[in-house]
């Protein structure tokens, strides 16, 4: 083959290996979430399967063309089975440990492809045309280049976004085993050319396999479950239906909505944010931001006040109201960044609503600093406050829970703090936060030889 099919060959090697690593950390969101602590490892264990890979393709010295057709096919196989939701759900199903799990992921499905890919490189720049070394060199290297920046853009941009993530794995694997498929098959290499067909077709069947309902997007797998269940109140059957979004539910309701216009049964800590906002707060003909839509629960049965959604998946409200509520959404949504959305927005809101989880129970990281809260004080009207739906040990002792509630409270205020279920390990803990213009006193403790407990309270009146 001439220079430029090999450049192609290159452009291909750099599309497929980052897609490959972009794909990865799609994957682990339902898993193990998408924080610092998950995606540095990954990055760096990936940069070192490229390092050794690069090292291993400088030493080989003979049969170039055919180590690299090699080495495609066996990436398309291991990152086109490895990454496909089967084997990705399996092993996290199996392995007790979810970091074990995440290791031998990364040990068995995406740094050997990574490795073998590598190589490309250093093996075609022996047989590229130019003269010297260092031309040869900067040539492939741009080609593998610029087949990274368009794996990047098309594979999170538009395959993920349009047609989910099992799309992207195919389409990663599928291009090399093309690659192999046409280059044997010119060189008439009819046994290499019948194995990229086979491979070609596997890769294909394994990531079209139904998921039973599970729907993925660029951000987030989603499943609708539902099951019979009785009545609590008169004893009837009704449907219990339950959305879970990365493996967490998400939301829930029970039954259907009644003929006088009553909503189904939803979950506790959804149905206790409901009262804080009508009952305890008192808002009617206000405005309300939910951030983080979930199934979009908290404005059912609340006619008086206008509900504003925001989450970071635009696909969210289609999979709610054609596979969770049945019908459409009560309120407006927005498909953003929750922090994006509140530094530029222009509107203001009586009340704030944080629902922000992606997977296990975790927060995005930049959801939870100080500037974040701090920042939730911009759309406030005047008196407004900030709800918060925290997932906490009951005891509220963990380092986590004290720190969080501390930055909050930093940002915001005092606030109110309830734990739903104090008996569990893991509980909704609700915080309600009034926000002031004015800086809390310093906290000065009682003690036997300096208590004020008596001037402070008499300065309150009680």
């Amino acid at each position: 083959m001439n220079a430029a099919i090999w450049l192609l060959v290159i452009f291909v090697e750099g599309f497929a290996s980052l897609g490959i690593e972009i794909i990865a950390l799609r994957r682990l969101v339902p898993q193990i979430g998408s924080s610092i602590t998950v995606t540095a490892p990954t990055i760096a264990l990936f940069l070192l399967a490229l390092a050794t890979g690069y090292w291993s393709g400088g030493r080989i010295a003979q049969d170039f063309e055919r180590r690299v057709l090699r080495n495609f096919l066996a990436a398309a196989l291991i990152a086109g089975v490895g990454l496909s939701s089967v084997v990705v759900e399996a092993l996290f199903g199996t392995v007790q440990d979810p970091w074990l799990a995440y290791l031998l992921l990364m040990a068995l499905v995406v740094c050997p492809p990574a490795w073998l890919l590598a190589q490309t490189v250093p093996l075609l720049t022996n047989i590229l045309p130019q003269q010297r070394v260092g031309a040869a060199s900067g040539v492939a290297l741009t080609a593998s280049t610029a087949g990274s920046v368009l794996g990047a853009a098309v594979l999170a941009l538009v395959v993920m976004q349009r047609l989910g993530v099992a799309a992207a794995v195919l389409l990663c694997a599928a291009t090399l085993a093309l690659v192999v498929l046409a280059a044997a098959s010119r060189a008439g290499q009819r046994p290499l050319a019948g194995i990229a067909a086979l491979v070609l077709v596997g890769v294909t069947a394994v990531n079209l396999m139904p998921r039973s309902g599970t729907q993925e997007t660029a951000y987030a797998d989603y499943r609708t479950v539902e099951r019979q269940t009785m009545s609590l109140t008169d004893g009837l059957p009704g449907t219990h239906r339950t959305l879970i979004i990365n493996n967490q539910l998400a939301s829930q309701l029970g039954g259907a909505r009644g003929a006088d216009g009553s909503v189904p049964k939803r979950a506790a800590y959804v149905e206790r944010l409901q009262q804080v906002l009508l009952q305890e707060l008192q808002l009617a003909d206000r405005r309300i931001l939910v951030l983080g839509a979930g199934g979009f629960t908290l404005s059912l049965g609340d006619a008086s006040n206008h509900y504003t959604y925001v989450d970071v998946d635009p696909a969210i409200q289609q999979i709610a109201e054609r596979d969770f509520l049945g019908g459409p959404i009560a309120g407006e949504f927005i498909a953003a960044d929750a922090r994006d959305f509140i530094r530029g927005t222009d509107q203001r809101f009586d009340a704030v609503v944080v629902d922000v989880y992606s997977a296990h129970a975790a927060m995005p990281a930049h959801l939870v600093t100080l500037e974040f809260w701090q920042s939730l004080r911009r759309p406030l009207t005047d008196g407004g406050a900030v709800l918060a739906n925290l997932i906490l040990d009951g005891q509220l002792a963990s380092a986590f829970a004290r720190n969080l509630l501390a930055t909050i409270e930093q940002g915001l205020g005092r606030c109110t703090v309830d734990v739903l279920h104090r008996t569990r390990r893991i509980s909704n803990v609700l915080v309600v936060c009034r926000p002031s213009g004015t800086a809390l006193p310093a906290v000065q403790l009682y003690t036997d030889d300096l208590n004020r407990v008596e001037r402070d309270r008499g300065i309150l009146g009680y």
